[in-house]
């Protein structure tokens, strides 16, 4: 079971949920994926949530900041030093949406947006050193750039977090960047030519059946948005829970 202590500064370490409504994401979640809901004492957190598989930390929940913001997941990378990839972010051209502060006494984290619009977030690990299991079901494994200017986008993720693309030609046509970390694979990315789709990082979570955990979602009130589909790293699907934050599952 792949259990992780502390994820390497450069990698994605955690993940989150924005709701409008915290309790109803609760109940979705931990019925979709067996998570179990462990909303956070202190008053401060305002109801943030830790969702637990096998008492493992694998996601979080938080409400909205704003009335406007749309619901979502968010991707973290893992940070040694909040403030140096602040302004390693703004040195390659992104923008600094929030900038370094403290989470309590979980860690410091910040919000950016790249050089094409997708939103990413970074965490410099205090007592919460990120996702305590990855890559099993119930607990997210990939995390992929859909964007429009994969190349813009290569630039600077290699000058912040020192990604290497590497490309590899697709069966219906275009590429597909790879991005690996002193040689490991730590997510990708994709030119997404769709006009309406924003730019915007997509979180999969491993499932152990792909087709049953659609007939799940659509009974629990979320929707398919691609697919099912096979590809060479398995069966997934886009899927959107009832409040339109956009995810992928996949059996591997």
């Amino acid at each position: 079971m792949p259990q992780v202590a502390l994820h390497a500064p450069g990698t994605p370490s955690w993940v989150d949920l924005a709701s409008p409504n915290l309790d109803a994401s609760r109940k979705f979640y931990s019925a979709l994926f067996g998570w179990k809901a462990e909303v956070t004492d202190d008053p401060a957190a305002q109801g943030y949530t830790m969702f637990l598989k096998n008492g493992k930390q694998v996601a979080g929940l938080g409400g909205l900041q704003m009335p406007e913001q749309p619901s979502a997941w968010s991707t973290y990378v893992a940070t040694e030093d909040a403030d140096k990839t602040a302004k390693a972010v703004q040195e390659a051209g992104g923008k600094v949406v929030a900038p370094p502060f403290a989470v309590m006494k979980a860690g410091r984290m910040a919000v950016f947006q790249d050089p094409t619009g997708a939103y990413i977030s970074i965490w410099e690990a205090g007592e919460h050193k990120g996702a305590e299991l990855v890559n099993e079901p119930g607990s997210f494994s990939w995390n992929e750039l859909n964007t429009k200017g994969i190349d813009k986008a290569k630039a600077f993720y290699k000058k912040v977090f020192g990604w290497e693309a590497a490309d590899q030609a697709m069966p219906q046509g275009g590429s597909y960047t790879e991005w690996k970390l002193k040689g490991k694979s730590i997510g990708g990315g994709q030119e997404n030519p769709a006009p309406n789709v924003p730019p915007h990082w997509l979180t999969y979570f491993t499932v152990s059946d792909t087709d049953a955990t659609i007939k799940k979602l659509g009974e629990l009130g979320g929707k398919v948005l691609m697919g099912p589909i096979d590809i060479p790293q398995g069966r997934m699907a886009v899927v959107a829970d009832p409040h339109g934050a956009a995810f992928a599952v996949i059996k591997a």
